[in-house]
This record gives C-alpha cells, sequence and structure tokens, in this order.
C-alpha cells in the first residue's frame, strides 16, 4: 500500500474543512476510504485523492472554457430530447473534465441530488 492520508490530511491538501471533506466523501465527491482503519480514524490513498476532481466553489477551473461550454450545450439538447441515457453518459463525462455537478444539473434539468445519485452508479 501507497501513502494514506487521514481525512484532515485529506482536506488540508484540497483546502477545505476536514467536515467538508467529510461531506464530500458521503456524498460521493471524493474518493471512499481505504478499507481498514488506523485506530479510530478512517485512512485514505493519498494518490487517489490527489488525482480525484474536487467539487465546488474553488474546485480546479480546468473544466471551464469553450471545451466545457460545447458539453453543457450537448447536455441541455439531451435534456431536451428527454434522453436520460445520453444525460447520464454526459454527466459522467463532465464529471471526468472537472465540472462543477451544480452546474451539469442545470444544464440536464435534473436535481444535484439526481446528478449525485446518477454518478454513484
Amino acid at each position: 500500500m501507497g501513502e494514506t492520508w487521514t481525512s484532515a490530511e485529506c482536506a488540508e491538501f484540497w483546502g477545505v474543512k476536514t467536515p467538508t471533506f467529510l461531506g464530500y466523501v458521503s456524498r460521493g465527491q471524493a474518493p471512499a476510504p481505504l478499507d481498514g482503519t488506523d485506530g479510530r480514524r478512517r485512512l485514505w490513498d493519498a494518490d487517489e485523492v490527489r488525482a480525484f476532481p474536487r467539487p465546488g466553489a474553488g474546485h480546479s477551473r480546468a473544466g471551464a472554457g469553450p471545451e466545457a461550454e460545447a458539453l453543457l450545450d450537448e447536455m441541455r439538447a439531451a435534456a431536451a430530447a428527454g434522453d436520460r441515457e445520453r444525460q447520464r453518459d454526459l454527466l459522467a463525462d463532465g464529471r471526468r473534465r472537472g465540472l462543477e455537478i451544480s452546474t451539469m444539473a442545470d444544464a440536464l434539468g435534473v436535481s444535484r441530488r439526481t446528478a449525485h445519485t446518477w454518478l454513484a452508479r
């Protein structure tokens, strides 16, 4: 096993408070903790946390720009057509590109909760 971090270390890396990071974990917006614990603390794979796209305000804006706008336009078109399968595929693509869940949910015409549910599948 490689380097492991506590929730506090993960939160520090992402620039958020520990409860915020744990909230992301509970909503599937951050990597799940590793199986097993260090005493009572849960641990995360540091490489997985580094690679996971951080959600929320202040996250990396790498997903912004013309390509992101084109993807959001595709999402709007899929929503207008009622093509749920296409919507789910586009949502997964947007997540890989680091787009914010709330922005994608708006473009898809669904709630953030629905978007999170689709991503968890």
